[in-house]
């Protein structure tokens, strides 16, 4: 993953942000919304695209662009940065691939263990009941 190419395809938009701010929100745009055509990027390998394609396919639209937004704080620029950090992390730990699992049996005196638990816990129960009379 090439983080510079990336960087330069990015496509950012300044919206207006809703929420407290007073007048400053209705006339600012702060609100940044980027977008990512993952298919198109030459900062990608062929494998990591498929595993973000993968991954990522409820936030990627049916144009393949992926889009997020930052309207944290009151500043376009803070806000820019913001939200190209956020990109980086989501396509960083979403072109990992994961490790295949091995699978374990329980050792033997863990089995043991369980069941001396299961069994402490058996008599607890049945001592608690009243004894029967025949």
């Amino acid at each position: 993953m090439n983080t510079e190419i990336i960087l330069n395809e990015l496509e950012f938009k300044a919206v207006r942000s809703s929420g407290p701010g007073g007048q400053h929100v209705n006339k600012t745009a702060s609100k940044v919304e980027v977008s990512f055509h993952v298919q198109n990027s030459k900062g990608l390998s062929e494998e990591e695209k498929e595993l973000l394609l993968q991954k990522l396919s409820g936030k990627i639209s049916a144009e393949g662009f992926l889009k997020l937004t930052s309207s944290e704080t009151r500043s376009q620029h803070k806000n820019k940065d913001l939200v190209i950090d956020k990109l980086l992390v989501l396509l960083k730990e979403n072109s990992k691939k994961q490790k295949p699992r091995k699978k374990t049996k329980p050792s033997k005196s863990s089995i043991v263990k369980r069941l001396k638990s299961k069994k402490n816990q058996a008599l607890k129960k049945v001592n608690r009941k009243p004894p029967k009379i025949d």
